[in-house]
């Protein structure tokens, strides 16, 4: 594997590298007769719901447990794949200050329930390794100044010009700590209790490489990179995107095709759009997926304007570097809606309107630190649901839940896998009693359920989660069944006019099209098609040429003869 001594080489000198490369093969022979080396390509079939470990919560029984016979109930058949956010044990940050990566947190259960979840569904693990918590066994020996770990961190001397250091938070960027050999000053990107590891020591490197394949023989078969894009740091730098973190990503990229092909990557960046595409490396070398993160926005911003044109625009020059990779589609996640991946997308004054209209609908709004020493918006904290509807608007609940569909069925028919939030599968409602109880934001959009509370509603035709539930259920349904929306097939924005989002997905073999019209506005559409017939999906009715689009009307037309 000769890529590998090119990475280790440009990351450690040509010298050094001859004896990390020797350790390397070690782990790499140590995993290779664990792993069964399938493949596994993505297909149409593919959505991940993006879920936490004690989501779904039972008296008496573990949660992870009660999450795989939720899973199994009621998700089979609807998504096949499940992202568990951080099992692990942590003290912090709801799980992403992790204090001991290869073990499950206990209040959740054991690896036998995450083996369980895996025999239903593939699985996707987190590599949260651009820091460790204060409390774990790495930092506590730092601490104690124990040799081998003196240098797993990044510590700062005297007082350097810091100023151009890219920050997604308002805390400190060092954190002053005591040793037995004096006061220290270590670098801590997101919060005080969470150490950034230092990678200019191949002793952090090939723990965490140790570490991924570990995650491989437990059944994960995606690996979500956490705040990679911050993963090397170079005083004098932004310390953002640097070229030795795009190595260390190749460098895992290397590793897992040659070891366990099965295994994709997914890069965690909120970054403009331009810079998160720069994770796909050339299409071959790094991740598989990246998180579209430009999408959330977006898709708020057209709903709210009743108007597709900035999205249709943005989505007619969305280009993959190669059939090997496709976008990680989503909406809502565990974290807020990110501002920064539109600052070149939408204008300011857009922007700003994304951010009031936030704070109307009962949201808060999370904050950066700049380099200039101003702070500016960061993340939109709301829930999905009602980021698109007021919750106190007088309009029919029936318009609440169209209007977040049609978000759900462009998210859902763009090219890539669906990741679906397991809130947005329910269509559940902000949490703002959870703020107050953590002082966090992010709490508003992270409630446990009680699994007899849950299935009591979705059992119930005319609650509100039940009735999300059954159309979001449909759309993923369809989706599977059609290769059109093969995440390596092909898409053709369209102009049907500004109230509609359309866009045309054609299989890889082209031997399916499906035309999928999306009335983005609270106004009727007339339509007329450039095909004689189609058949839309959705509601198993033929369409003429000239037809009318309801008000947040979605149809996904099979096409069959075109002109």
């Amino acid at each position: 594997m000769p890529e590998l001594d090119d990475h280790l080489s440009f990351l450690y000198g040509e010298s050094r590298s001859r004896v990390v490369m020797d350790r390397l093969r070690e782990i790499l022979d140590r995993y290779r007769p664990l792993i069964d080396s399938k493949r596994s390509e993505l297909s149409e079939r593919d959505a991940i719901l993006i879920v936490y470990g004690d989501q779904v919560q039972d008296v008496g029984m573990p949660p992870l447990r009660v999450l795989a016979d939720f899973c199994q109930k009621h998700l089979t058949g609807v998504v096949n794949a499940v992202h568990i956010l951080p099992f692990y044990p942590w003290t912090s940050d709801d799980g992403f200050s992790v204090k001991d990566y290869r073990a499950v947190d206990p209040a959740l259960g054991d690896w036998a329930d995450i083996e369980r979840l895996g025999k239903n569904f593939r699985l996707m693990f987190d590599g949260v390794i651009n820091h460790v918590s204060s409390q774990s066994e790495w930092f506590q020996k730092f601490l104690r100044d124990d040799p081998r770990y003196r240098n797993f961190f990044i510590t700062v001397e005297g007082e350097p010009d810091l100023s151009g250091v890219a920050r997604p938070r308002t805390l400190p960027l060092l954190t002053q700590i005591h040793t037995p050999s004096g006061a220290k000053s270590v670098w801590t990107t997101f919060s005080e209790d969470q150490i950034d590891l230092n990678y200019r020591n191949p002793e952090v490197l090939l723990e965490i490489i140790d570490l991924i394949l570990f995650y491989v023989t437990r059944g994960a078969e995606f690996i979500r990179l956490d705040a990679i894009a911050y993963l090397w740091k170079e005083i004098g730098t932004s310390c953002i995107h640097l070229l030795q973190t795009h190595h260390l990503i190749q460098l895992l990229r290397a590793i897992l095709d040659g070891v366990a092909p099965h295994v994709l990557l997914i890069t965690e960046t909120n970054v403009p759009h331009a810079d998160n595409l720069s994770y796909f490396g050339d299409g071959h070398n790094e991740a598989q997926l990246v998180y579209n993160f430009a999408l959330p926005p977006l898709v708020l911003h057209t709903l709210h304007t009743g108007n597709a044109s900035a999205l249709s625009k943005w989505a007619s020059d969305l280009k993959l570097p190669s059939h090997h990779t496709t976008f990680f589609n989503f909406l809502a996640s565990h974290d807020g809606i990110g501002i920064n991946p539109v600052r070149d997308i939408l204008p300011q004054d857009d922007i700003e309107t994304l951010v009031q209209r936030t704070l109307n609908h009962g949201g808060l709004v999370s904050y950066k630190h700049d380099s200039d020493g101003s702070h500016s918006p960061y993340e939109l904290n709301i829930n999905y649901f009602d980021a698109l509807s007021d919750p106190n608007a007088n309009e029919t609940i029936e318009t609440q839940i169209d209007r977040f569909m049609v978000a759900q069925s462009i998210m859902l028919s763009l090219i890539g896998v669906p990741g679906i939030y397991f809130h947005s599968l329910f269509g559940s409602r902000g949490w703002l009693e959870g703020v107050k109880e953590t002082g966090r934001n992010r709490t508003i959009n992270r409630q446990k359920c009680d699994r007899g509370m849950l299935e009591e509603e979705l059992n119930d035709p005319s609650s509100l989660r039940s009735r999300v539930f059954k159309r979001y259920t449909q759309l993923l349904k369809l989706r599977s069944a059609s290769a059109a929306f093969h995440p390596h097939g092909s898409q053709q924005i369209l102009d049907y006019g500004d109230s509609i989002f359309a866009l045309l997905r054609i299989s890889p073999d082209e031997g399916e099209r499906v035309l999928c019209l999306h009335n983005v506005s609270p106004r009727p559409c007339a339509v007329t098609l450039n095909f004689e017939i189609a058949d839309d999906l959705i509601s198993n009715l033929k369409f003429k040429n000239h037809f009318t689009l309801s008000p947040y009307q979605i149809v996904w037309f099979k096409l069959y003869d075109s002109h």
